[in-house]
C-alpha cells in the first residue's frame, strides 16, 4: 500500500508554511476540542485557510498528489465498490483502479482505522491521494444515490401489502412507526431528493408502475418503481402526515409538513390530484437550513443592483418582481426585506404561504377560508404603522389598489407580478383595473427575473454553432461580435451532472425604473407610448441580451437562451 506512514500536525505544518499565524492556530484548536471536529475542518470554517490550501498543504507534507475533484472524471460503478457506510463516515473516494491498483481519495490520508478498513475491503493494493472536504461528500451523495433504497423499500411495500389481508388504508394507518416499508421508502424519497438538491417531487401513478419524478435545476428527472399495488399505500401516508383527507380521492387536496431530512430542514408544500390511474402528489421543498440570501448574493449583475439599491432606499413607492413560477421572485424579495430590516423600520409581510421567518418583520399567512385574503391583510396593515409592506402577490384589483395608494401615501411597498417581462406589468396593472394615475404616483421600478442553468464545468466542452442558430442569433443581435460565436460552449453530460450537461443556476435579470416621460404616458392611459419609452431608455436591457451575453461568457448554452426568448414573447 502506498500510503502515508506518519500521523502529521496538520496545525503545525500550516504555521510553518505561513498559512496561518499563532493566535489562528490557538482559536482553531480551542473550537477543535469544544465542537469535536477536526482541526483542519475547524481551520477551513474559521475562514483563516480554505479547503484547496489545506489540501494541498497536507499533500506536499505527505509527499502524495492533491486531487481536484471538479476536474477528474467520476467513475460511479467503481466508486460504487466501497460501501456507502465506509465512504462517508471516513470520507473516502475510490476513484479509480490502474493495473489494478486502487486510487482512493482521502480528506485525511493518516486516518489509520481508515486505512485498515479500506484494506479489508480492496485488499492491500491502494494508492492514496488527498481531496477536499467538500468535493467528497459532494460526490458521494451524487453517487450514492438512494435509487437503490427506493427500489428495495418498494419491493419491501409490495410483499407486505400482498400479504396482508387487509385494506391498504388500515395498513398505513397501523405504519406509523419509521421503520415500516411505507415510512422508509417516502424518506428515502426525501433522502434522494436533497441529495440531488431536487425543488419539486412528483409522485405519479401509471397503468403499471409508479413514477417519481425530480425537479433539479428547473428540469425534471424520472425514476421507475414498478408494482402499482404501491402507489395507493404511499399516497396515503403522504396524505395521513399532511393531515388531509385520507378518505376523499376524488377532490385536489392541498397541505404542508415540516421535516427534518439529513440537517435539513425542509417545509414541504403538498398538492394532490385525482388522475386517471389513481392520484397524483407534487411536494415542492423549501430548504430552510440555508437561510435567508444576502441582496449581494443574489448573483445580479453589478449595474443592475446598485440601481435597485437606489430604489428599495426610496422612503415610498413600489417596487415589482415580476416572472413565472419557479423564477426566484420570492426569493429576491426576501433578499431585498433582509437589506432593508433594520431597527428603524417597521416591516409587515402578507404571504401566502410564508416561507422563511425573520426577526423583527410581522409576517402574516393569508387564510382564503376565513377572510383573511390579501386585500383585507393589506388594509389592516397600514393600521398597524409599518414603513414597509411585502405583499406575496398583486392578485386581484383591490389589492392592487390599496397597494398603490399605500405606496403614495409614505409606505414602501414590494410584491410580485405574473408577467413575461418588466415592462409589461404596467398593462398587466392596467388590465386589473389599477388606474393610470395612481400608477404614474406610486410606482418606481421593476425587476424580471428568469433562472437559467449553468453549464456543467466538470464536462463543458466547445459548441459548434448550427446553421439555423447563426441565422436566428443576427436576426435578434445584429450587432454582435460573430467571432465571439466561436466560443459558444455546451455540457456534453457526466456523472456530476446526471449527464443533463448543466450544474446549478443562475438568474437572468431585466430593469425599468420610472422617470418623468413614462408617469406621463401613464396618467394618459398611452401604454404603446409608454412601451416604447421603456424600451428605448439608456440603461434599459432587455432579458433575452442579458442571457446571450451569459451564453457568450460560457455560462450558459443557446438553449437555455431561447427559452427566455419564448418566456417573453
Amino acid at each position: 500500500m502506498k500510503a502515508p506512514a506518519k500521523k502529521v500536525k496538520i496545525g503545525d505544518v500550516l504555521l510553518h508554511l505561513g498559512y496561518i499565524d499563532e493566535e489562528q492556530l490557538h482559536t482553531a484548536i480551542k473550537s477543535h476540542k469544544e465542537n469535536g471536529i477536526k482541526l483542519g475542518e475547524a481551520l477551513v470554517q474559521l475562514g483563516y485557510i480554505d479547503e484547496s490550501a489545506l489540501g494541498t498543504a497536507l499533500a506536499d507534507q505527505l509527499k502524495i498528489p492533491f486531487l481536484d475533484l471538479k476536474h477528474y472524471p467520476i467513475k460511479p460503478e467503481i466508486i460504487r465498490k466501497v460501501p456507502e457506510r465506509v465512504a462517508r463516515r471516513y470520507r473516502v473516494l475510490l476513484i479509480d483502479i490502474v493495473r489494478g491498483e486502487y486510487l482512493i481519495g482521502m480528506t485525511d490520508p493518516t486516518d489509520v482505522m481508515a486505512l485498515d478498513e479500506l484494506n479489508h475491503v480492496l485488499g492491500p493494493k491502494m494508492r492514496v491521494a488527498v481531496v477536499s472536504e467538500s468535493d467528497v461528500m459532494r460526490v458521494i451523495d451524487l453517487v450514492y444515490r438512494r435509487t437503490e433504497d427506493i427500489v428495495s423499500f418498494a419491493a419491501e411495500l409490495k410483499d407486505e401489502i400482498g400479504k396482508s389481508q387487509a385494506k391498504i388504508a388500515d395498513i398505513t394507518e397501523v405504519t406509523e412507526a419509521t421503520d415500516a416499508p411505507v415510512a422508509k421508502l417516502l424518506e428515502s424519497i426525501f433522502e434522494d431528493a436533497v441529495q440531488m438538491s431536487a425543488s419539486d417531487i412528483h409522485i405519479e401513478p401509471d397503468e403499471n408502475f409508479l413514477r417519481i419524478r425530480q425537479r433539479v435545476d428547473g428540469a425534471l428527472q424520472e425514476h421507475i418503481v414498478h408494482g402499482k399495488e404501491i402507489v395507493s399505500a404511499l399516497v396515503l401516508r403522504i396524505k395521513l402526515i399532511a393531515n388531509l383527507n385520507i378518505s376523499e380521492k376524488r377532490l385536489p387536496q392541498d397541505g404542508r409538513i415540516s421535516i427534518k431530512i439529513k440537517k435539513h430542514e425542509l417545509d414541504v408544500r403538498i398538492s394532490t390530484m385525482p388522475v386517471y390511474y389513481g392520484e397524483s402528489v407534487v411536494m415542492r421543498l423549501l430548504d430552510k437550513s440555508g437561510g435567508v440570501r444576502n441582496f449581494s448574493q443574489l448573483g445580479m449583475p453589478e449595474t443592475i443592483l446598485n440601481r435597485v439599491q437606489v430604489i428599495i432606499h426610496k422612503p415610498y413607492g413600489m417596487f415589482l418582481v415580476t416572472g413565472p413560477t419557479g423564477s426566484g421572485k420570492t426569493t429576491t424579495l426576501y433578499a431585498v426585506l433582509n437589506e432593508l430590516n433594520t431597527v428603524e423600520k417597521k416591516i409587515i409581510t402578507i404571504e401566502d404561504p410564508v416561507e422563511y421567518t425573520l426577526p423583527r418583520v410581522n409576517q402574516v399567512q393569508v387564510n382564503q377560508e376565513i377572510g383573511l385574503t390579501f386585500a383585507h391583510v393589506l388594509r389592516s396593515a397600514l393600521r398597524q404603522d409599518p414603513d414597509i409592506v411585502m405583499v406575496g402577490e398583486m392578485r386581484d384589483e383591490e389589492t392592487v389598489e390599496i397597494g398603490l395608494r399605500s405606496a403614495m401615501t409614505g409606505h414602501l411597498v414590494l410584491s410580485t407580478l405574473h408577467t413575461n417581462d418588466s415592462i409589461s406589468s404596467a398593462t398587466r396593472l392596467m388590465d386589473m383595473g389599477a388606474k393610470g394615475f395612481l400608477l404614474a404616483g406610486a410606482l418606481r421600478g421593476v425587476l424580471a427575473q428568469r433562472l437559467v442553468r449553468r453549464i456543467c464545468d466538470s464536462c463543458i466542452t466547445d459548441y459548434k454553432l448550427q446553421k439555423n442558430d447563426e441565422t436566428w442569433i443576427l436576426g435578434m443581435f445584429p450587432d454582435v461580435d460573430q467571432g465571439r460565436l466561436e466560443h459558444l460552449k455546451q455540457g456534453k453530460g457526466c456523472s456530476r451532472c446526471n449527464q443533463t450537461g448543466y450544474r446549478g443556476r443562475i438568474g437572468v435579470y431585466e430593469l425599468f425604473e420610472m422617470d418623468a416621460p413614462l408617469e406621463d404616458a401613464l396618467r394618459e392611459g398611452d401604454t404603446t407610448t409608454f412601451t416604447h419609452l421603456a424600451q428605448t431608455q439608456p440603461t434599459f436591457k432587455p432579458l433575452a441580451h442579458s442571457a446571450f451575453q451569459y451564453a457568450l461568457e460560457g455560462i450558459t448554452t443557446l438553449s437555455e437562451v431561447f427559452k427566455v426568448i419564448g418566456g417573453t414573447g
